[in-house]
């Protein structure tokens, strides 16, 4: 949990324009939160005051009240987008090949006559 004004602080490096603690304040109001300069920032309140921010930031409520400020950097690439449609279910990017839905072994030749015995 951070404070009003570390909050307000963080929230300036994400961007060009600096945020001031009556510029909480004013995302509180517009969220229907009561706040107060000692009021301790969770991640909950964090990103309900996140979702006012015009033109958005790429962070969440979670990333901004952790301890640790920057957030780290990931190497890894971002996975491709999913839809879930329902439970279980998963809807792959349209440009992804389609499989054929068989099951069981692949049959090639023959197949096996039960009728005849081992001569």
């Amino acid at each position: 949990m951070i404070d009003m004004q570390e909050f307000a602080r963080r929230l300036s490096t994400l961007g060009s324009k600096s945020f001031t603690s009556d510029d909480v304040v004013d995302l509180a109001i517009a969220a229907d939160l009561r706040i107060s300069s000692e009021l301790e920032i969770d991640a909950a309140l964090a990103q309900r005051l996140l979702d006012r921010v015009s033109p958005p930031v790429t962070v969440t409520g979670a990333q901004i009240a952790a301890t640790e400020w920057p957030p780290p950097i990931s190497s890894r690439p971002a996975a491709p987008p999913v839809a879930f449609s329902s439970p279980g279910a998963v809807d792959a990017p349209k440009d992804m090949p389609a499989r054929s839905r068989t099951s069981g072994p692949a049959r090639h030749g023959r197949r096996p006559d039960s009728r005849r015995n081992g001569r």
